[in-house]
């Protein structure tokens, strides 16, 4: 998981990178949520949301899932109509820069609460390696160039997705003195990582869960 976490922070650790929710899962369950549509807004708690929330209504976009991802989210409407398939993504991108950004800071009590205990420990462990190092991170998240659902699955009432991000990277090591060591903010990397959410249709919570993290070859 360490190793998914940094590699989009390749410039500060070796072999490790942050990344999600395409492909195989990495172990570390983190907790993500995405903002309710406004008419859920009403009715949804006022407790602290991150950009991943139920939506409204909508028919899915053809484009915005893989086909084998068309069954499951055929189920996940059927159980959730108010699901909104170009909303979701939208909440997706959202959090993946609030995550990846929280990380680079190394400011997580922003995202805790969308965090599972264990990806937390692993992130909040990376933080604390790099700054006994004296190093900062300096990256910069320069674009999402794509955003699909790759997986979709409902269990009885808990459904989970799977979405694939294409994204350009800057990524910047700097030492305690503030020069730079590894990288360059002139030069952005392709990314593609995998995060994987997840949901309780039977609670009163609009919010998803960012479960896991895992990049893709």
């Amino acid at each position: 998981m360490v190793s998914i976490i940094i590699l989009a922070l390749v410039a500060l650790f070796i072999g490790l990178r942050l990344y999600s929710v395409l492909g195989e899962r990495t172990g570390h369950e983190q907790q993500l949520k995405l903002k309710p549509a406004e008419q859920d807004a009403a009715v949804a708690p006022r407790a602290p949301t991150s950009p991943l929330a139920a939506p409204n209504p909508a028919d899915p976009a053809g484009d915005a899932y893989l086909p084998t991802a068309g069954p499951g989210v055929r189920a996940l409407l059927a159980s959730d109509p108010s699901f909104d398939v170009a909303r979701f993504l939208e909440g997706a991108k959202a959090a993946y820069r609030m995550v990846l950004e929280a990380f680079w800071k190394g400011e997580l009590d922003e995202v805790r609460e969308f965090v599972d205990p264990e990806v937390y420990q692993t992130f909040a462990g990376a933080i604390a390696d790099r700054q006994t190092a004296g190093h900062r991170l300096d990256n910069r998240l320069v674009a999402i160039e794509h955003a699909l659902i790759a997986a979709a699955n409902v269990e009885g009432k808990v459904a989970t997705l799977a979405v694939r991000f294409e994204a350009d990277i800057a990524a910047v090591t700097r030492n305690a003195d503030g020069e730079v060591i590894a990288g360059s903010l002139s030069d952005a990397v392709q990314t593609r990582d995998k995060w994987t959410f997840r949901r309780d249709l039977g609670s009163a919570d609009p919010n998803w869960i960012l479960i896991e993290t895992d990049d893709e070859e």
